[in-house]
């Protein structure tokens, strides 16, 4: 893409209602503007991000045995009604009457849709396990939406829903989770610690919240710092191994680690003094199992072996996607700007033309721009008619890993320079040299998926 022809609205000063850095930062990177109060619209910049957000999340949930659908934003009160829902969820649930009278909502989640249709489609045993997911826009009618998209009122969620014959296949189908939840983020650059949680309106008692440390996190988190250690890496897993998965779980969760609502004084005390932490964190995520409460108030049932109809045990398993995109911000940034991952840049390298007007060093630009297209990367290169130093302010604003800067002196010597966002260590390569690096880099398999 050449900036010159692209839409990246960036700004020179921080607006004033930006509190924290991921809000900053996406404000001016050109990420997103506000539409209305804890409301956005996701310029091409940030689209591309939440596309690649998306994009692992589905990997992920696939590669766990999960099957993608989905469901319409707006549902039927009659659904919410039969749960016991409609009324008890609060304010936040933002209620609609279509012109015909008949009562909607804009659904914050989709454990009464998901059971209409399980009801309607499913009824032996011999059908499940079944696990149903979707990565669809929500709507909770937050009273003091802020932060950006940290806590917005509309957001981009994956949510999935797990159907099991009985409680001990319900809890393996949550320990899955759990662990394709720990591989998502890795592979995203993030060490989300897996805490235990309160489920609030969603019921059950067994649920885990994902919680990514962060001094700006609206959550307080108290844990044993051994489990910092712990990194999920390149196991392979087979996800029907209710052994293995189960090891798993234990090993992320044997270590104390607790929101602050579900906080043991006694037992925290018994966590080494030295390794005892008390912090913020942002939640990214968090899985339930909610037993029979659905299916049991909707009549979601199917048939035993023996003949019996029973209510089937469900969990559901949420990732906030558009979140992520914030609480990814909040973790890699300096006061540059943004350092994408990148598992998630949203190009993967810039090309900076040091004098632009000038033949050979355009030549070198467009020669080098063609070499990393050919060998299927997705560069930005900016060749505005700006100062240099506006050039390289908007590389490190954007975040983007690599930049390859071009001069008229780098030309004459028949090389380029290759510079690492993160680290700031630069290298002159000749052109054909980074192009290949920067192939190697990218290419499947040889990208550290926990970057």
């Amino acid at each position: 893409m050449r900036l010159s022809r692209y839409f990246l609205p960036v700004l020179r000063e921080t607006p004033a209602e930006a509190q924290i850095a991921s809000h900053r930062l996406m404000l001016r990177a050109g990420m997103i503007k506000q539409a209305g109060s804890g409301i956005y619209s996701w310029l091409p910049l940030g689209y591309r991000v939440l596309r690649n957000i998306e994009r692992i999340v589905h990997e992920e949930q696939q590669r766990a045995g999960h099957i993608p659908m989905l469901m319409p934003t707006l549902q039927s009160a009659d659904l919410w009604r039969e749960s016991g829902r409609y009324d008890a969820y609060g304010k936040e649930l933002l209620r609609i009457r279509d012109r015909h009278g008949r009562d909607m909502l804009y659904g914050p989640t989709n454990e009464e849709l998901i059971t209409d249709i399980f009801r309607a489609h499913v009824f032996s045993y011999k059908d499940l396990p079944l696990t149903l997911y979707h990565i669809q826009w929500k709507f909770r009618d937050e009273i003091r939406p802020r932060f950006g998209v940290m806590r917005g009122r509309e957001f981009l969620m994956k949510d999935g829903y797990n159907f099991d014959i009985s409680k001990e296949a319900a809890l393996h189908s949550y320990n899955r989770h759990l662990v394709s939840y720990l591989r998502t983020y890795e592979r995203m650059g993030l060490q989300a610690i897996p805490m235990r949680a309160e489920s609030g309106p969603i019921g059950g008692d067994t649920t885990h919240e994902f919680l990514v440390l962060a001094e700006t996190g609206e959550s307080g988190v108290f844990y044993d710092s051994a489990i910092t250690d712990l990194t999920f890496g390149d196991r392979a897993v087979d996800y029907d191994n209710v052994t293995q998965c189960k090891a798993i779980l234990d090993e992320f969760t044997s270590r104390y680690a607790r929101t602050d609502e579900t906080h043991d004084e006694q037992a925290f005390l018994q966590v080494p003094e030295g390794r005892r932490r008390v912090a913020r964190a942002i939640e990214v995520g968090q899985i339930f199992y909610f037993g029979t409460k659905y299916a049991r108030a909707m009549g979601a049932t199917v048939q035993t072996a023996d003949g019996d109809n029973v209510p089937v045990h469900m969990g559901s398993h949420g990732i906030g996607v558009s979140r992520l995109l914030g609480a990814i911000i909040e973790a890699n940034h300096d006061d540059r700007g943004i350092i994408w991952p990148e598992s998630l840049t949203p190009f993967h390298a810039g090309i900076v033309n040091l004098r632009q007007g000038d033949d050979e060093t355009d030549a070198a630009c467009e020669a080098l721009y063609a070499a990393l297209r050919a060998k299927g990367l997705d560069p930005l290169y900016d060749d505005r008619g700006e100062r240099a130093g506006a050039k390289f302010a908007t590389m490190d604003m954007i975040g983007l890993p690599w930049r390859i800067t071009v001069g008229p002196r780098g030309v004459a010597r028949g090389v380029v320079e290759l510079t690492h966002r993160r680290t700031g260590k630069s290298e002159d390569l000749p052109a054909p040299a980074a192009a290949r690096r920067l192939a190697d880099l990218y290419r499947p398999g040889q990208l550290n998926e926990r970057d």
